[in-house]
């Protein structure tokens, strides 16, 4: 099979005057996932989950990477609601203009809590749900908050320099030196092409403090979905006992610990998450 590519997946649109941008590749008849990226600057569906999607797809997914309003080539948002409600609402009206009645979702980090908030709004349309270090999960109970992760993260969205990125990037992953130049030059050209997207994060967040840091654990007991927990034993954004937090909340839940693991479990051991996770999905 032809490897797949950003430019060939790409597809736009329009959802309740929102312009979504989505990269989508496999089979129109089979099951749907939709895999949700995390909150950083320069962040997007495919420089999240490209080491994901040809496997996905191999295993007959109808396999959907979405960038959420006000990240990539999606449409500029300000707002002062929660943002895993914006992006929860921006999956629902995907699903409806593709024609999808239920979905499984993947989400790492800011896509976790998007994932959650999905799943607490619109049960009737997920079937199983993914969560890489996940946040809408509150305080860890171990380690300060904001942690070291989160601070580099508002730095870089204030001061989007190379130093900034690299010195964010450096935190994002158990051992940096798997970064490559060609992911750090893209994050950059994510971040520079798009520097209304960042500026509306920073008014947004102003707006609204608390928007990404949602703690949905007093909820959790609500979720039907059977669920999948993977944490990094090493992330740094949001700590292991947080995933503790999900898997004791929600009642059909697994925790996987990935050892040598950062924030990017999808990223750091891609051969590894893709076979657990599309047996998971699979699985009877």
């Amino acid at each position: 099979m032809t490897a797949l590519t950003e430019v060939g997946t790409s597809r736009h649109a329009d959802v309740d005057g929102l312009r979504l941008h989505y990269n989508e590749a496999g089979p129109s008849t089979g099951p749907a996932v939709i895999l949700l990226h995390g909150g950083g600057p320069g962040a997007g569906g495919w420089s999240n989950f490209h080491r994901n999607i040809d496997a996905f797809v191999a295993a007959g997914f109808r396999t959907l990477l979405l960038d959420c309003p006000g990240f990539n080539k999606s449409g500029p948002i300000v707002s002062a609601d929660p943002r895993g409600l914006i992006n929860a609402r921006a999956v629902n009206g995907l699903m409806d203009v593709l024609g999808i009645e239920r979905a499984h979702l993947i989400g790492n980090s800011m896509g976790g809590l998007s994932a959650l908030t999905f799943a607490l709004e619109y049960p009737q349309r997920l079937d199983r749900m993914i969560l890489m270090g996940s946040a809408g999960l509150g305080q860890s109970l171990f380690q300060p908050s904001p942690q070291e992760g989160i601070k580099l993260l508002m730095k870089l969205y204030r001061q989007p320099t190379m130093d900034n990125l690299q010195a964010m990037l450096n935190v994002f992953v158990h051992d940096p030196s798997v970064l490559t130049p060609e992911l750090i030059q893209s994050r950059l050209d994510g971040m520079q092409r798009n520097a209304e997207h960042l500026a509306n994060f920073v008014k947004s967040n102003e707006l609204n403090p608390k928007a990404l840091f949602v703690d949905l654990t007093p909820r959790l007991p609500e979720i039907k979905a059977k669920t999948l927990v993977i944490w990094g034993r090493d992330d740094r954004f949001v700590p292991l006992d947080n995933g503790i937090k999900a898997v004791w909340g929600i009642p059909d839940a697994d925790l996987v610990v990935f050892g040598r693991c950062g924030h990017w479990a999808q990223w750091e051991h891609a051969d590894k998450f893709n076979a657990l996770a599309i047996d998971f999905l699979l699985r009877a």
